[in-house]
């Protein structure tokens, strides 16, 4: 029985459990979408390693959850256990693939196209001021076109796109550096839309 003091942390009834049996079979990520979220991140599918700990960009390496503090995303520095909270913050989690896989080309294209139009069913029911996708791939296999990293023209169920760098280790294209400089931009960009 718990004592009235005993605090019970969400992540801990949706998150999987850490998986630590390698041949176990790897669990989706819980989305974190609520209706009235400013901003709405969508990555391409959890990976592997963020799946066996059952939390959002846990690989190592990855510059996601620092890209949101030094930014001024989120007042605060979190990690990857903290992303049960990220609501708090006016922010939401979802992948366009909710298969886990050890690298986005591990998974069939077929994945992603299926996950286009559930991820669309999912942003217009929250209806964000901003969409997010965390990997100019991830915006290409959503929209099926090439698009350049920052802000679109298009606007998915209302809110205005911003298409930032893959934060993962294994994108060695761009440097830590201009992927956290990514993060400012994204945040400047929220701040000046009406």
């Amino acid at each position: 029985m718990r004592s009235r003091n005993t605090v019970v942390r969400p992540h801990a009834i949706v998150a999987p459990r850490v998986i630590k049996d390698r041949t176990a079979q790897l669990h989706p990520l819980p989305d974190y979408l609520q209706p009235g979220l400013e901003l709405v991140f969508v990555g391409f599918n959890p990976g592997e390693r963020s799946a066996r700990l059952g939390h959002y960009y846990a690989g190592i390496g990855n510059l996601f959850w620092r890209g949101l503090s030094e930014s001024g995303l989120v007042p605060e520095a979190l990690g990857f256990c903290d992303d049960w909270r990220i609501s708090q913050f006016g922010i939401g989690l979802t992948d366009l693939a909710k298969q886990p896989s050890r690298s986005v080309t591990d998974l069939p294209k077929e994945q992603f196209q299926r996950g286009r139009a559930t991820l669309r069913r999912k942003l217009c029911a929250v209806g964000p001021k901003v969409i997010a996708f965390v990997g100019k791939g991830a915006y290409e296999l959503f929209t099926n076109r090439r698009c350049a990293l920052g802000p679109q023209d298009e606007r998915v169920c209302g809110a205005a796109i911003f298409v930032l760098p893959s934060t993962s280790a294994r994108n060695a294209s761009i440097s830590r550096q201009e992927k956290l400089q990514w993060f400012c931009r994204l945040s400047e960009f929220v701040r000046q839309l009406p």
